[in-house]
């Protein structure tokens, strides 16, 4: 979840998607169009639908490898800290992959990454139902999972251009495969606990590989071929340094703010997921108000997406981004009351709606990279996501050992807001015409 604004012109919509034709997906220039039809629309992209059914396939996929492999390397060491492991040990090796292969998302074809991570995925997790296989082994290849999962991500945010286009079908588009993710959060391990009671965790881990397999499938039958965004000489761009890439990324002063914008809120957003635990025990309430209480915030902005995405027009998501960006946080500073489980459902629930913003934010970072850079962009985009939601959750378990849960978090709002205002101030200073060739004046 994330959020922008400040003056910046408004979201209209420069393209529209293609709509289904007779012979297959239509080109990836398409026409101009005043408004998009919303959702619906979206989904009349006949490209579209198999992104759409690929990245649920993909979704589940992970969730169900992340129940099976937990209850397995449980079984076979009996360590509670092995077990948390299997989720701790994802983020190093997803910074580390965000960073080093994002060059490849502009260098190579969108359709070559998406295929081949998904294959990779596909791999790791039919070896891990290998029985027998070491524990060690198995959170290797977890990692091995871990590490190709932002190049992913990011190639496939980018190649969503080439699909929608880049005005307000786009950012539709990324918004329902956002919810797609944050449904997963309410459901996925619901679903994925009541598996196991039918599967042994290596079948369940099999069906994995078969997701990933099927996703691949979608995209490599249902997308079209094309160049890469730096193609040369057989379809390929230039060999870039992951240094040097994200210095192009970083270069441009409103790329840099905004993405700053994208990269912080969720900094502190986690803070009070970290603490649902020990704050719900501290009022001893129930494992189903806890269970409630967790699934808030994600249902808070599945609303608020579905809402922004359904009733407001693209110039009207564009100018709520500041405002609602600037307060998204201060729900929080409820939890300086003490609320029991009624109000902070509220509270939670409400500053998860306010992640509407991020539909406004998301055509703001879209116009703003340039199309040579845009796979790169978006890789370094979802991988400084993942890691400073886990950098935010370290922290705010560190400031537990010292402070009340209820001061923690609502220190957290508050410093929160500060850096939010900031960063949007920030953006405001940046705002003007794109380069011919970069974001924006540097």
């Amino acid at each position: 979840m994330t959020t922008v604004d400040p003056g910046v012109p408004a979201a209209e919509p420069r393209t529209a998607p293609a709509e289904e034709s007779a012979v297959g997906p239509s080109p990836a220039a398409p026409a101009p169009a005043e408004e998009s039809g919303g959702y619906r629309a979206v989904f009349r992209v006949r490209e579209f639908r198999p992104v759409f059914a690929a990245h649920l396939l993909s979704v589940l996929g992970v969730v169900v490898a992340e129940i099976s492999l937990t209850v397995l390397v449980y079984r076979a060491t009996g360590s509670p800290l092995m077990s948390a492991l299997t989720f701790a040990l994802g983020f190093l090796p997803y910074a580390l992959g965000g960073t080093l292969l994002a060059p490849l998302a502009d260098r190579l074809p969108a359709r070559r990454v998406l295929v081949g991570c998904d294959l990779v995925c596909a791999a790791c997790a039919a070896a891990m139902a290998v029985p027998g296989i070491p524990v060690a082994l198995l959170l290797v290849l977890r990692c091995a999972m871990a590490f190709v999962a932002p190049l992913f991500q990011g190639a496939r945010s980018a190649s969503l251009t080439d699909v929608l286009g880049t005005g307000d079908a786009y950012v539709l588009g990324r918004s329902l495969l956002r919810m797609v993710a944050q449904s997963a959060q309410l459901i996925g391990f619901g679903l994925g606990g009541l598996l196991l009671t039918v599967l042994a965790p290596r079948g369940a881990i099999l069906l994995t590989a078969a997701g990933f397999l099927g996703s691949a499938t979608l995209l490599r039958l249902g997308t079209r071929a094309r160049p890469a965004r730096s193609a040369g000489p057989g379809g390929e761009g230039p060999r870039v340094s992951p240094l040097a890439g994200l210095r192009a990324v970083l270069g441009h002063r409103r790329l840099r703010a905004l993405t700053l914008l994208c990269w912080l809120p969720p900094l502190f957003v986690v803070v009070p997921e970290a603490l649902l635990t020990p704050y719900a025990a501290g009022l001893g309430a129930s494992t189903a108000a806890l269970g409630l209480l967790m699934c808030a915030m994600p249902a808070g902005a599945i609303a608020g997406e579905l809402w922004a995405g359904s009733a407001l027009t693209a110039r009207t998501r564009s100018r709520l981004v500041t405002p609602l960006a600037a307060v998204s946080l201060l729900p929080l500073l409820g939890y300086a009351g003490r609320p029991g489980v009624p109000l902070l459902l509220g509270t939670l629930v409400l500053a998860g709606l306010a992640h509407a913003y991020t539909l406004g934010l998301d055509q703001w970072y879209v116009e703003a990279v340039p199309e040579e850079l845009r796979g790169r962009a978006m890789t370094l985009l979802s991988t400084g996501l993942m890691t400073l939601q886990g950098v935010g959750m370290a922290l705010a378990g560190v400031a537990a050992e010292f402070l009340p849960v209820h001061a923690v978090v609502t220190g957290a709002a508050v410093l929160g807001t500060g850096a939010v205002l900031l960063l949007l101030a920030g953006v405001r200073r940046t705002d003007g015409p794109r380069s011919e060739t970069g974001a924006t004046r540097k």
